[in-house]
């Protein structure tokens, strides 16, 4: 299947990352490498914090493979080998408590495996030949996994019970959020990152080309825009949510956000928006112990965003007072 890439970017964008001005100068986020990625051409996508262990995970855009760096380490291991059991890129990755690595591959759905012995376990496929784009996951209290699709502009969803029928599986929408794509531009990509509430009620998802935010209900499947207030999320990529702050990363403008969600998720109000380069067009994030790891892609240093030659080696960074 042709590769698509679910970036866009503009040479003005990027300028406009760099020039932007930081809020709050005296107290700037603090931006280090917090490990390093083994390889020239890992080009980083997804990233997922094992919640048992601390170990963090990160996967491949380029090649599919998945790194290991455990809690302390400053330089991550190969823990499945480029194109891994076919698989042609990572994109979003998340760790659940039962010890089990979900693996996205945006061309084809989402892989599965055991982290004790990095077994496969299961795999889940979009059916057809249709254009899809796989994105990123959310994982709730009670294992059920949700997938969205920034192509369709849907949200396929595993139950536990469809994990447990066996190794092989087909992903079909749970929740149609077709309406958001702007009719002007039919090929544009929209959902991307994904978050779940503590309970596994609402799930919150990011439209990067509008800029919007979405909520939806899981039980009555109704979905609603969240009110923005003070900003938008256009570039929106990887989501984090804990005690109602939500973290956004804005790719193409080396921008991290944080929000507050009101009580029922209906609006969100921007406290903190901080744009530094040492992002690397950051793709996603997770929170450990009071600091953000963010993914420093470098898509625009010769991966799919653009030509020329990345800085070696590749890193995740951890970023403090955000």
């Amino acid at each position: 299947m042709h590769r698509r890439t679910f970036l866009t970017t503009t040479a003005a964008a990027l300028a406009v990352a760099a020039a932007a001005p930081t809020a709050h100068a005296a107290t700037t986020p603090r931006v280090s490498a917090a490990f390093a990625l083994p390889g020239d051409r890992v080009y980083p996508e997804g990233i997922a914090l094992d919640p048992r262990t601390g170990d963090i995970y990160v996967g491949s855009y380029t090649t599919g493979a998945v790194y290991r760096a455990a809690r302390g380490e400053r330089t991550a291991e190969v823990f499945l080998p480029a194109g891994a059991d076919g698989r042609a890129t990572a994109n979003g990755l998340k760790a659940d408590r039962a010890g089990r690595l979900w693996v996205t591959d945006s061309t084809a759905g989402v892989d599965v495996y055991d982290l004790r012995d990095r077994s496969l376990i299961a795999r889940f496929e979009v059916p057809g030949d249709a254009p899809r784009f796989v994105n990123d996951l959310a994982v709730t209290a009670d294992g059920t996994v949700y997938l969205t699709d920034s192509t369709r502009a849907v949200i396929y969803r595993v139950s536990p019970a469809d994990l447990a029928r066996g190794p092989r599986g087909t992903l079909t929408p749970a929740y149609d959020l077709s309406y958001v794509k702007d009719p002007g531009s039919p090929d544009a990509f929209t959902l991307n990152g994904i978050v779940a509430d503590p309970a596994g009620r609402r799930l919150f998802a990011v439209d990067m080309t509008g800029g919007g935010l979405y909520r939806v209900n899981v039980a009555t499947g109704a979905v609603r825009q969240v009110a923005l207030h003070g900003g938008d999320l256009t570039h929106g990529d990887g989501l984090e949510l804990a005690h109602g702050t939500l973290w956004a990363a804005h790719n193409a403008v080396d921008t991290i956000t944080r929000w507050r969600l009101s009580p029922d998720g209906s609006s969100a109000r921007l406290e903190r928006r901080f744009t530094d380069p040492a992002l690397q067009i950051p793709t996603t994030l997770v929170r450990d112990r009071g600091r953000l790891l963010v993914v420093r892609s470098q898509f625009d240093k010769g991966g799919p965003m653009g030509p020329g030659v990345p800085e070696s080696p590749f890193t995740v960074a951890s970023v403090r007072g955000i």
